[in-house]
């Protein structure tokens, strides 16, 4: 881990790509494997499931996970190039540990490995386990350059994409999106045929759109500009009642509606959350207050920013007896404790982030809504948030600046920069960084990067002008702490 320069942590080992040679690889693998013998979960003569996305380092970086798996005397299942949540779907539902080949939404010279346990995804306390063992490579396996010296072929790929349709078939029927036309924007994302399939499935009628044979970094939290124009121009002659489409790995969605003004994820999670009628919430402290204020949940958890904090939050939610119990991120991932039973159908459990539930939710829901997705966000309470990031800005700057003012905010609750437009600090929040909330409802909150040399700025208003001028204002004065 220290001389690779692939890191490890909540999103699994990633890295450059001429970084992430078959031998590093195989050292993530075989202490991924010795991790999970510890617990339990394999053996020799164990199953593990495997897939991947599209980059072009995918396929290479496969097969030295598959020899890994071999030398470790455990059986490569190979789900082929699918959605992270169709591979989860397989391997939770079979009991078996499984990872992910994928870098997400960062762009093509990097990729990763994600792993997971036999019934849910790595937390936080799996990772002093993961970084603890001691990994012996058998040099013979690779040349002097980390190169496999005999490569592993991958297995036949076994078919995980049918049942991963058949569930939304089985919970919404296949009549659920009749009449819908639906533009499905495909680039590079490996599930843009299967959301087509899913969507079919319910009776819509999809029309592939901008298909890319290169693979393009579409990040749904941080949508880019051309994205945002594409969005509109399909949209203009008023064709499609909403476009979907997904992060590279297919389980962050992003969905525009009539208007091609794309969600913000956190929206998407409340209006998903909604129509499944859930008991319990757990999204992270950055995620979008209209969620309370929508009054729906009558429990919500607030946690740190990052999947296993929201994955360890729902599943303490659903072994409390509260259900159904979901997670949603700011990025649109959407997650299921426990399973949900609605209009006499029951849809599984599914605790992994999955791009396909939220978007097919708010289409269902917005049937109440003329099938318009922007009159069914605007059901919600005026919320709007936004965010941006002050780079590079090293991490101990940002914690000196976070200090700071919060020893101000201490002494007056009052902050020049906001005083004569948000008012007096009224309450502080330090769940993950620091968060401001001022008399008129602004919110301001400061948090470091975990992974990069950047502070993470995020504004949250009742109207979008409003969150635009809280966040520059917080941009503001926050940029000195570079000095």
């Amino acid at each position: 881990m220290a001389r690779s320069g692939v890191t490890f942590g909540t999103s699994g080992a990633r890295g450059l790509v001429s970084a992430m040679r078959d031998d590093v690889c195989f050292a993530y693998v075989l202490g991924y494997l010795q991790h999970l013998a510890s617990l339990g979960e394999f053996a020799p003569g164990a199953r593990v499931a495997l897939a991947g996305d599209l980059r072009p380092s995918t396929p290479r970086i496969l097969r030295a996970c598959a020899a890994a798996i071999n030398h470790a005397g455990g059986v490569p299942v190979f789900c082929g190039y699918v959605p992270t949540p169709a591979l989860c779907f397989y391997a939770y539902g079979h009991g078996i540990a499984s990872l992910m080949v994928t870098g997400s939404h960062i762009p093509a010279d990097r990729n990763g490995i994600k792993f997971n346990r036999s019934r849910g995804e790595f937390l936080k306390e799996d990772e002093p386990g993961m970084r603890g063992q001691v990994v012996t490579l058998p040099v013979d396996q690779f040349d002097d350059h980390g190169a496999l010296v005999q490569d592993c072929a991958l297995p036949d790929p076994i078919d995980v994409l049918s049942p991963y349709i058949d569930r939304y078939r089985d919970f919404f029927g296949d009549n659920a999106l009749r009449g819908l036309n639906l533009g499905v924007y495909q680039h590079s994302a490996v599930g843009r045929d299967c959301l087509v399939s899913v969507c079919e499935a319910l009776g819509a009628r999809v029309t592939p759109l901008a298909r890319s044979e290169i693979f393009m970094p579409v990040d749904t939290e941080a949508v880019r500009p051309e994205d945002v124009a594409l969005a509109r121009e399909w949209c203009a002659d008023g064709t499609y009642d909403a476009i979907l489409t997904t992060d590279g790995d297919s389980d962050r969605p992003l969905i525009a509606g009539r208007d091609g003004l794309w969600l913000r994820g956190d929206v998407l999670g409340i209006l998903a959350a909604r129509y499944l009628r859930a008991c319990a919430v757990s999204t992270p402290i950055n995620s979008n207050t209209a969620l309370e204020m929508a009054g729906f949940a009558e429990n919500v958890f607030r946690t740190r920013i990052g999947s296993p904090y929201v994955v360890s939050a729902m599943m303490d939610a659903a072994q409390s007896g509260l259900s159904p119990s979901v997670g949603y991120e700011a990025n649109g991932g959407f997650l299921l404790a426990t399973h949900v039973a609605l209009n006499a159908r029951i849809l599984g459990a599914l605790p992994t982030r999955d791009a396909v539930l939220p978007m097919i939710c708010a289409l269902v829901a917005a049937r109440d809504h003329g099938n318009d997705l922007g009159a069914l966000a605007s059901s919600l309470p005026p919320r709007f948030t936004l965010s941006d990031r002050i780079t590079p800005l090293a991490s101990s700057n940002s914690l000196a600046g976070i200090s700071s003012l919060r020893d101000d905010v201490a002494r007056s609750a009052t902050i020049v920069p906001f005083a004569a437009t948000s008012g007096r600090v009224i309450h502080i929040d330090e769940t993950d960084g620091l968060r401001l909330v001022f008399d008129n409802n602004d919110i301001v909150h400061f948090r470091p990067s975990g992974n990069a040399p950047e502070l993470r700025v995020y504004a949250e208003a009742d109207s979008l002008t409003r969150a635009e001028q809280v966040l520059v204002t917080g941009l503001a004065l926050a940029t000195p702490w570079r000095d």
